[in-house]
């Protein structure tokens, strides 16, 4: 479990918070980090991974001040930025000296990645383009065995079937131990994954649980008129996309839907039908 304490960042040259009184607790599962430009994603992300130490409060994993860095607890941990430049020519060469720091690497579960993706991993990655570059770091990071792992934009570059493909290593790497944390402003890239929702706006968490409790309390429909007491709607190609009161466990989620809902002026109206909708299944 990771325990966010009432944390705060604020970056050495800014004068406002980077993050602001974070408190939440994440478990095992794919969760879906959203937020725009700016919101506080990847410093968040950072905190986890141990890279940034919180101005105040404290990140934990299993109990664990991540801020401290022990080697007994990164080894459990990995964070695949967007941008990441790894010290490695490939990822061949990434595996005789990066992965012995990983106990849990599995290198079948890296060839299998590998396999799937059209790689051996002997490419040299300076030279492949941006999606099969991603591809192949992926492919490694799933195979490190981490039960923390968060990956910043996984599908950038990556072609439609190179999608599909993303999202069958990612769901095979899944164990009920594991964490995945997915940033990213593509969501339909893997919307069927998603187990929670964590949402960032300017620094504050808007939102932090699980996709059966938004579906138990809100529902997504499609009308081609105007949806009469709709929390929130919005036009899209001649119909209506909107978000009501109450749910059940066979509700989708439309996270991009909800998502605009939270930016808009109707986030109190969600956030009201998410705290006071009773649920019906005994959870």
């Amino acid at each position: 479990m990771i325990t966010l304490d009432n944390i705060s960042y604020r970056y050495s040259h800014s004068r406002i918070d980077a993050l602001e009184s974070i408190t939440a607790g994440i478990g095992a599962g794919i969760h879906l980090l959203l937020g725009e430009n700016g919101a506080g994603k990847t410093t968040l992300l950072q905190l986890i991974a141990g890279l940034l130490t919180p101005t105040t409060g404290c990140c934990r994993f299993d109990g664990e001040d991540l801020s401290a860095r022990r080697p007994t607890v990164q080894r459990r941990v990995f964070f695949l930025s967007d941008n990441m430049e790894l010290p490695f020519g490939s990822i061949a060469e990434a595996v005789r000296i990066h992965s012995v720091f990983y106990p849990d690497f599995s290198a079948d579960a890296l060839r299998a990645n590998l396999d799937d993706f059209g790689l051996t991993g002997d490419e040299k990655l300076k030279d492949l383009s941006l999606g099969t570059r991603h591809k192949a770091l992926v492919a490694y990071a799933l195979a490190l065995g981490t039960e923390v792992l968060m990956l910043d934009e996984p599908a950038n570059g990556l072609d439609i079937d190179s999608k599909k493909t993303l999202r069958h290593v990612i769901a095979r790497s899944m164990t009920d131990q594991r964490t995945i944390i997915v940033s990213t402003h593509t969501v339909s890239d893997l919307e069927a994954l998603y187990d929670g929702l964590i949402m960032l706006s300017r620094g504050r968490l808007l939102l932090c649980c699980q996709t059966w409790f938004i579906a138990s309390r809100l529902s997504f429909v499609t009308s081609g008129t105007l949806v009469p007491r709709a929390l929130y709607q919005e036009p899209d190609l001649g119909v209506f996309r909107a978000i009501v009161d109450g749910g059940s466990d066979e509700s989708a989620v439309n996270f991009s839907l909800l998502y605009s809902a939270m930016m808009s002026d109707a986030r109190g109206r969600i956030l009201t039908a998410l705290n006071n909708e009773p649920l019906t299944d005994g959870r």
